[in-house]
């Protein structure tokens, strides 16, 4: 594949989604699989419910009233025997049936008096019959479905103990700069490292995990041996700075000597112009701008794909809302505009520099813009920063 240098921020992102493989899966308790892929179609294992129970707190009746209370029946605890005409007994909701059931008698409804029950009843009324919901077999959650906490209920009710869920990408972050200072006040020309402390907190929202993070200084033989050490043991080799074709940049050399091919080089987008995405055998190397706002830009235009493929996700249309804000971009280039959506329709954030971040820690994503002027009601496309 040759590679794709300046091209529209469509045709990088169909290149993210498409190049990188889904990964291996690996079997846990169902209870460990919250916000994990699912690596197969989950299939019912028995049917939903796997009896006939009782919708209602009541009074189980067989034939036409009044009826003899002659006992009890607990979740949990079925009664032995058929239920005879002329009988009932108090049932708890979620209890089988007995067998030889007409219908339920609601508790607030029925009218007692000793042993004696009284009330208006139909055929069937609040019993769930069985495979209401679903049959042993049926597909309950598909496969690529990232599990949320109802699934996972759903799915041990269907009778799983454990799933097969698609292994976290393993990402090893390599920073790269001579001009970051990770704590303290920043001095002498420094500034504070902004893309450490949360390019974990985005990868672990998008589905990865981070397995090792490094600093590099700009040295090209430091930043050669960096990327070949992360590249033999991650799935994704993130970089943050050095993307451009500066004297001090040298990730472009570090990648022609581990011999990765570049598959996108620079990106006709605003902010984030100059990302990177490369591979190494199976490993993918994002290569993020160095500005914050810019490298948050890159990381979910094309880092967020290419996790979604390694977890077998399906990747979906973009949503499109309408704007309450005018908005443009640069001839030719997409722009992306942090903001939020308020009442469905999109709204500039402040502070849209590519070296802030105070807009984008109080954004939910962006709109994205392709045409020179977008009037206030039109449509663009949104990309959800994940949460």
């Amino acid at each position: 594949m040759s590679a794709l240098i300046e091209g529209s921020w469509d045709d990088a992102r169909g290149i993210a989604q498409s190049t990188f493989k889904q990964l291996k899966s690996e079997s846990l308790p169902v209870a460990q699989c919250v916000n994990r892929t699912l690596a197969v179609d989950a299939k019912s294992r028995v049917d939903l419910p796997t009896y006939a129970t009782s919708a209602m707190d009541g009074y189980a009746v067989s034939g036409s009233g009044p009826w003899k209370i002659i006992g009890e029946v607990k979740a949990g605890l079925p009664m032995k025997g058929v239920l005879e005409s002329g009988a009932a007994v108090g049932i708890a909701t979620g209890a089988v049936i007995p067998e030889g059931t007409f219908g339920i008698i609601r508790w607030e409804s029925a009218k007692v008096d000793g042993a004696q029950l009284k009330g208006d009843v139909i055929r069937d009324q609040d019993i769930r019959p069985p495979a209401h919901e679903c049959k042993a077999g049926d597909v309950i959650v598909n496969k690529g479905t990232v599990l949320n906490p109802a699934m996972i209920g759903l799915l041990a009710a269907a009778g799983f103990d454990e799933i097969d869920v698609v292994l976290q990408p393993r990402v090893a972050l390599v920073l790269l700069g001579d001009e970051i200072q990770l704590s303290g006040i920043p001095r002498d020309g420094l500034v504070r490292d902004a893309l450490g402390p949360q390019l974990p907190g985005w990868l672990s929202a998008m589905g990865a995990q981070i397995i090792s993070t490094q600093y590099i200084s700009d040295q090209l033989d430091l930043v050669i041996t960096a990327l070949k050490n992360a590249c033999e043991k991650a799935d994704i080799v993130i970089t943050t700075g050095g993307t451009a074709q500066g004297p001090r940049d040298y990730l472009h050399g570090a990648l022609d000597a581990i011999g990765a091919d570049i598959l996108v080089d620079t990106v006709k987008v605003r902010p984030g112009h100059p990302m990177l995405l490369a591979r190494k055998d199976s490993t993918a190397i994002l290569g993020l701008p160095g500005n914050p706002q810019s490298a948050i830009v890159a990381l979910a235009s094309l880092g967020q794909p290419v996790i979604g493929s390694q977890l077998g996700q399906t990747h979906k249309k973009l949503a499109k809302v309408i704007t309450a804000s005018e908005l443009s971009a640069p001839q030719d280039f997409t722009r992306l505009i942090i903001g939020n959506l308020i009442d469905g329709q999109f709204h500039v954030a402040p502070y849209l520099g590519s070296a802030m971040l105070r807009g984008l820690a109080h954004s939910d994503g962006f709109a994205i813009v392709t045409k020179a002027l977008t009037g206030v009601g039109e449509q663009v496309r949104w990309l959800d920063l994940p949460a």
